[in-house]
């Protein structure tokens, strides 16, 4: 068996981790921050085989434009001159075309069905207690507009494998009986789930420390030791430690850390945010999209966390109290009765998304260095995708013939 090295400590390393242990090789985590500050943390919790459409499809660019002109709108990017801002700006551009979203389709759906069928079985475990429920994902709209491109994303699931039924405003009540909903309609998808983020994150990082799992916090990878096409050792601020395997799993930091081994991964982050209320006295019952907003609603357990906007903007993690304005305000549009107060600073998490142009995560081997893998670029779908991506890293270290095909998925593919 292998000593694996995994510089990351989120979602998708710590998901690594788990897969790695269970195949029997020694594992080490290195982290910049705590673990527990992660960007899968305070997300929406959604596990979504229903989200078979990239990021980078036709219509992305216009309501992109349309939506950074406002300030509290779902969609910003901050503008500068950054070479890296530019360049995947266009190759983004290059993939937002019905050719590209067609090849998509069908490996996204396979990728999201399989780390479902995986969350299923961590869910039985002893050690895990995350809230793991089965109830579907409601997209609400209250357009016309929104109502036509639904009845087609509907269309185009229910023709890829994926159920989808268009729901009427009466049929969309009828799912919320303590809640008041006020929409023109919207698209049911039963075979999504949704789980408590941070319970998740706590689990793992309890299990894999009681596997033997050695977690350096508060520790940044500096550097990397290379020789020929093999990375001998890495080195943080307490000098250098040799491994057999390595695998970057740092989010949206994970370009910068390819690029200091000369490989090139087109990354942005996106930042999002959410909040959560407490001690709901009449909750929602199913995760639901607010689709004119673009605001993701979770009932956990008595609390509700509402979370979205997408921000462009570098590796910032200030807080822009506008947008969460925006979320905010689109709260009382769907849900009338609900009066939701603008939170406190401090009560508003966000987080950085790792965006690919072309809406695909990286997994895989580098071409460049045999025993380097690279697992990143999961954009808004990390936490759907942290089982999936760890179990098909662990194949690939263990040299076995992996699950799917990961050629889609090339870290180098951009080259």
């Amino acid at each position: 068996m292998k000593n694996v090295a995994i510089i990351g400590g989120g979602i998708i390393g710590l998901s690594t981790a788990y897969y790695l242990t269970k195949a029997g090789h020694s594992v080490t985590i290195f982290d910049q921050g705590n673990l527990k500050d992660n960007c899968s943390s305070g997300n929406a919790g959604m596990i979504v085989p229903s989200h078979i459409i990239p990021l980078a499809a036709p219509g992305m660019i216009a309501k992109g434009i349309r939506w950074m002109f406002n300030s509290s709108s779902p969609f910003y990017v901050k503008p500068r001159l950054s070479r890296d801002l530019i360049s995947w700006g266009m190759k983004f551009y290059s993939h937002a075309n019905h050719k590209h979203v067609e090849k998509s389709i069908p490996v996204l759906r396979d990728l999201s069905l399989l780390s479902k069928g995986l969350y299923q079985q961590i869910a039985k475990e002893k050690d895990f207690q995350f809230g793991y429920e089965e109830r579907g994902l409601l997209m609400l709209y209250k357009s016309a507009e929104t109502e036509r491109e639904e009845k087609e994303a509907t269309h185009l699931a229910n023709s890829n494998g994926v159920e989808a039924h268009v729901l009427s405003a009466t049929e969309v009540q009828a799912l919320e009986p303590e809640v008041e909903v006020n929409a023109r309609g919207g698209v049911y998808f039963p075979g999504d789930a949704h789980l408590i983020p941070h319970k998740f994150i706590d689990d793992l990082i309890q299990h894999l420390g009681a596997s033997g799992v050695e977690m350096n916090t508060e520790t940044k990878v500096t550097n990397f030791d290379v020789v020929a096409d093999r990375i001998v050792s890495l080195e943080t601020k307490e000098g250098h430690r040799k491994f057999d395997e390595f695998v970057i799993a740092t989010g949206a930091w994970s370009g910068l850390f390819c690029a200091q081994l000369g490989i090139s991964v087109p990354m942005q982050s996106g930042k999002g945010y959410s909040f959560t209320l407490d001690n709901i006295e009449k909750n929602i019952r199913i995760p639901t999209i607010l689709l004119e907003g673009r605001v993701a609603v979770t009932p956990m357990g008595s609390s509700l966390r509402f979370g979205g906007t997408m921000e462009i903007n570098g590796t910032d993690r200030s807080v822009n109290m506008n947008r969460v304005k925006g979320i905010v305000d689109n709260i009382p549009k769907y849900y009338p009765t609900m009066k939701v107060q603008m939170p406190e600073l401090s009560n508003v998490w966000n987080g950085l998304r790792p965006c690919s142009p072309d809406g695909l995560p990286y997994i895989g081997k580098s071409k460049t260095f045999g025993n380097l893998v690279i697992a990143t670029g999961h954009s808004m779908m990390g936490l759907s995708l942290g089982p999936v991506t760890g179990f098909l890293v662990s194949e690939l270290i263990s040299d076995k013939k992996t699950s799917m095909d990961l050629t889609p998925f090339n870290p180098e593919r951009f080259k």
